[in-house]
């Protein structure tokens, strides 16, 4: 008779890095985030490459000029070049999305790795200003912020990662209460090992992945954010062209009767950037599954 150990079905093997690659590359939205997202960088690098026009430029002579083989994208009410204004916004949007994610990172890994593996006291007094952050709109919060200050690329990049961080610490506390109650870990507290070492060397490898997945995620919100602020005035200031700050100048009613283009391109633009991160985020988080 075979015995109950031979007759039980084998555990299932432990998904891998290596299965995560494998299920990225087979995913169609990774591909297609990911053509995105190049191609805004590409542009973005390459500004002065793809088109002939400083952003900045006026020319009253051919103010509101259609679409053209000389503007590919036509001009607004100032006679600027709508495609070269994309272009240079597309280094701004990208600038803002980067940088305000890794204040975010910063503030929001240190103080969830903290509260996550100390506990007690800290954990409460870092989840309570957490949650004191997270009670208020994100929106009106980055209003009021970027208000208090003069209107800069500086400042939005800092007010918007200081908003996001909760969310990011958050996640983190939580990842770490899962982690640090792991075997391993135990042994090496048990061994007296320092507690900075088990938190950079045991904890943190094991919260790279959501994190990776929720910058990725952050920075289609954060172009987003930004383009808010600019629409209304209260993020990058002229003459550095900006995605919200075009389509604040095409709003006009009649303008946008007689010359969609200068509101819709920069819209399309908006939307095309965070489809693309979204899309890549939503793969990476389903190759980095463990369960998938």
């Amino acid at each position: 008779m075979p015995s109950l150990a031979a007759a039980s079905p084998a555990p299932a093997p432990a998904p891998t890095a290596k299965d995560g690659w494998s299920r990225l590359r087979r995913d169609g939205r990774s591909w297609v985030g990911l053509g995105v997202v190049a191609v805004m960088m590409l542009l973005a690098l390459a500004a002065p490459l793809v088109t002939r026009y400083e952003p900045s430029a006026i020319d009253l002579r051919h103010a509101l000029e259609a679409p053209s083989v000389r503007h590919w994208l036509g001009t607004d009410a100032q006679g600027r070049d709508v495609w070269a204004r994309l272009v240079y916004g597309a280094r701004v949007s990208l600038l803002v999305g980067v940088a305000s994610q890794g204040i975010a990172l910063l503030i929001g890994v240190a103080l969830g790795l903290v509260a996550g593996y100390r506990g007690k006291w800290t954990d409460d007094a870092v989840m309570r200003l957490a949650d004191v952050t997270l009670a208020f709109p994100s929106l009106l919060l980055l209003i009021a912020m970027a208000a208090a200050f003069e209107p800069s690329l500086t400042v939005v990049c800092v007010v918007i990662g200081v908003v996001g961080w909760a969310g990011m610490a958050r996640l983190v506390r939580g990842q770490v209460l899962v982690v640090r109650e792991l075997e391993y870990v135990q042994a090496m507290r048990a061994l007296g090992a320092r507690d900075v070492r088990i938190l950079l060397r045991h904890v943190l490898p094991n919260v790279v992945a959501p994190v990776v997945i929720a910058a990725t995620l952050g920075i289609a919100g954060a172009i987003m954010a930004e383009a808010a602020l600019s629409f209304l005035g209260l993020g990058v200031q002229p003459p550095t062209p900006s995605w919200g700050a075009m389509i604040a100048d095409g709003r006009d009613l009649s303008q946008l009767r007689n010359a969609p283009w200068t509101s819709l391109a920069p819209g399309l633009a908006i939307g095309g950037a965070v489809l693309g991160f979204n899309l890549l985020g939503d793969a990476l988080r389903d190759a980095l599954d463990p369960r998938g």
